[in-house]
């Protein structure tokens, strides 16, 4: 299937970040990069901030919708052990420069760091409470192991190999196996408020897919 013109200055954008970095995305180098004229650029996108708002919706829109491709149904249908199961999966592929940059940049700008944390909550389970039994922990920690795959590469300073990853991702879902969710069956929707409340309570950390 063809893609829009829109989509295609956003991929554009994306290799342009992946490059360079978010500074080095201006209507010049993304009109260049994606073989548009600055007028073209205009049609789509009135401003940078415009531009850097919509790049910002787009590759969180990918990220759930490799969430729901790894759970093999959508999200309203999934159980909790199914979403964080996909969480796992998606987190053993390391994380793109532009999916980091825009994490680490934009975390404190609420309008900008929204369509990720909704994704959190939808997806990942919340940080427990000490009070909570030892489940919820096991399951934080296996989010919070996802999340150290995903962002390894940037970390460490160099790439990972494959396999390992592959089979970190397995031992991973093995361990999720033997500590299955208290309450499968938990709607999504519940899973989401609950993750809204406890969020209320302590600030989100900046580390996400």
């Amino acid at each position: 299937m063809r893609q829009s013109k829109r989509t295609n200055i956003l991929d554009a954008a994306i290799r342009v970040i992946n490059r360079e970095g978010v500074t080095a995305v201006t209507f010049d180098s993304v009109a260049a990069e994606a073989a548009l004229t600055r007028g073209g650029m205009l049609y789509h996108f009135a401003s940078r901030d415009e531009l850097i708002q919509g790049l910002n919706q787009y590759l969180a829109n990918q990220w759930e919708e490799n969430l729901e491709k790894s759970a093999g149904k959508p999200f309203e249908q999934t159980t909790a052990d199914e979403r964080l199961g996909a969480y796992i999966r998606v987190g053993t592929r390391a994380a793109t420069r532009a999916e980091l940059l825009f994490l680490l940049e934009f975390s404190k700008n609420p309008s900008l760091s929204e369509p990720w944390l909704r994704i959190i909550d939808r997806w990942a389970p919340p940080e427990p409470q000490i009070s909570d039994d030892p489940q919820a922990f096991t399951r934080f920690m296996l989010r919070l192991a996802a999340d150290g795959l995903w962002a390894y590469d940037y970390i460490s300073g160099r790439p990972m190999d494959v396999k390992l990853r592959q089979h970190l991702g397995k031992e991973l879902e093995k361990v999720l196996e033997t500590s299955a969710a208290p309450s499968d069956g938990t709607k999504a929707e519940d899973t989401v408020q609950t993750s809204k409340r406890t969020r209320k309570k302590t600030p989100p950390s900046s580390g996400l897919h």
